[in-house]
């Protein structure tokens, strides 16, 4: 049995949940999400809960049981709280800054990188070496804090470059005479 897939997955105040078939639409006061489920599993709503079971005992039933719970369970905190990924720069001349619908990111190329910011996330700054990535799908924000990432992940010298806010860096040691 899953350990995740067996909890059911709770519905606050305000969270509509409509589940036709293998599609399961949930909204709330951030906004709407929609996904469609694989069909070896079967959603229904009990009371004020969602569960999720395999439709029958086979490997791909079972193996899908607690994934498809958890994009339920990550709908419905996205339209009630969202989430969040918080990105820190470190390096001299590092800085990044939002202008209008741009991320524009100074990481000691001769250029500037500008990154177009996608209509189903916000990027904010609260300073210059701090970028905070928002959003109702925890999918689209990895995914667009990993892009940001990419630019320049931190190498592990001088740990110079973008990287998460509590991630840990494995320093190396230099050359030595």
């Amino acid at each position: 049995m899953s350990r995740i897939g067996k909890n059911a997955v709770a519905v606050p105040k305000g969270v509509t949940v409509d589940i036709k078939g293998q599609d399961v639409a949930v909204s709330g006061p951030k906004g709407k999400l929609a996904v469609t489920m694989v069909d070896e599993i079967a959603v229904s709503m009990e009371g004020d809960s969602i569960r999720v079971k395999p439709r029958n005992d086979n490997r791909q039933g079972r193996t899908m049981w607690g994934m498809q719970r958890t994009l339920v369970s990550n709908m419905v905190t996205g339209v009630t709280r969202g989430f969040t990924t918080k990105l820190e720069i470190n390096g001299v001349g590092y800085r990044a800054a939002v202008q209008g619908k741009n991320l524009q990111l100074q990481m000691g190329f001769s250029h500037d990188v500008v990154y177009p910011i996608p209509g189903d996330v916000q990027i904010t700054c609260e300073r210059p070496t701090a970028i905070a990535v928002t959003g109702i799908d925890r999918q689209r924000v990895g995914q667009v804090a990993a892009e940001i990432r990419r630019y320049r992940p931190p190498e592990p010298y001088k740990g110079k470059g973008i990287r998460y806010e509590n991630e840990f860096i494995f320093r190396k040691e230099g050359k030595k005479k």
